[in-house]
């Protein structure tokens, strides 16, 4: 009887088996050392370094938020057709004295690089000007406060045609201030 059999006489390597079975474990360790990669060199923007020092704080800014309420400080914040200028109309109680200069901390939930801090001056009766240096889109987070830092107004303010916002002082801060009754009329 003759016997036909073929043999294979080729090295490991000239074979495509080998090399499909092994591109998916290659495929993984260059993607993990790739997403090892962004992890080292990206900014964790919504990790803040100091996170228990603002957490004591906290009661500090609160008395802020109080004072606004006794004053009767309330504000609306109104975005230019440049989209660059802004605009904010301050009303208190009678007495109130307007400060010569207001800042304004325009933070983004997410993304910390976007931040901006603005000092708007008084053009006169509570009217206040700044320029921004990045138009605004999207939803913001907007802190407002005399240049004393004697009082704040806080809101969250969504871009979209011809925004504006308006921050009253905050429910919550009037409840804990005893000056009004838990429910709003």
């Amino acid at each position: 009887m003759i016997q036909n059999s073929i043999t294979d006489t080729k090295p490991w390597y000239r074979h495509p088996w080998p090399w499909i079975l092994m591109s998916g474990p290659l495929t993984v360790v260059i993607a993990g050392t790739f997403t090892a990669y962004l992890a080292i060199v990206s900014n964790d923007g919504l990790v803040e370094d100091d996170y228990y020092k603002q957490g004591l704080a906290v009661n500090q800014t609160s008395a802020r938020d109080h004072q606004a309420f006794n004053l009767g400080v309330q504000a609306e914040v109104m975005l230019g057709n440049d989209g660059s200028q802004l605009r904010v109309f301050l009303r208190g109680n009678e007495g109130f004295v307007f400060p010569p200069a207001i800042n304004m901390r325009i933070t983004h939930p997410t993304r910390a690089g976007v931040d901006q801090k603005l000092s708007l001056r008084a053009d006169g009766n509570g009217s206040y000007t700044g320029k921004l240096s990045t138009p605004l889109v999207g939803r913001w987070h907007i802190v407002l406060e005399d240049d004393k830092n004697d009082w704040r107004l806080t809101g969250d303010w969504l871009m979209s045609n011809n925004a504006s916002l308006h921050l009253p002082v905050r429910a919550k801060a009037a409840e804990n201030s005893g000056n009004i009754p838990s429910k709003m009329q």
